[in-house]
């Protein structure tokens, strides 16, 4: 079986991040990417979160997550490469494209 090697990003994408999402951060304490949302309530936030869910399934890419209350943080990076990855940066832009409905 084939395994196709996953790249991590080169400086000229790098160089492209803050534009093409800029509400997400760079992690301080590893190579990722994070962005924090904030909801109406509970209900709102999990919603979201298995919105999300089924998206990362169908991408096979899953995000590193937390949930307090209205409150989720998502944290991308791809372990295969050990850093970020254009599939991090897909992701990503898919899962803004959910908030911005």
């Amino acid at each position: 079986m084939w395994r196709i090697m996953i790249q991590p990003l080169n400086s000229a994408e790098r160089d492209h991040l803050a534009k093409n999402l800029p509400d997400w951060r760079l992690a301080d304490d590893r190579d990722a990417l994070i962005r924090d949302f904030k909801f109406k309530d509970f209900v709102e936030a999990f919603g979201f979160m298995t919105q999300v869910a089924i998206l990362a399934e169908k991408m096979d890419h899953h995000p590193e997550w937390s949930n307090v209350y209205n409150r989720v943080q998502i944290l991308l990076t791809t372990h295969d490469c050990d850093g970020l990855s254009a599939r991090d940066t897909t992701l990503a832009q898919a899962i803004d494209r959910l908030v911005a409905r």
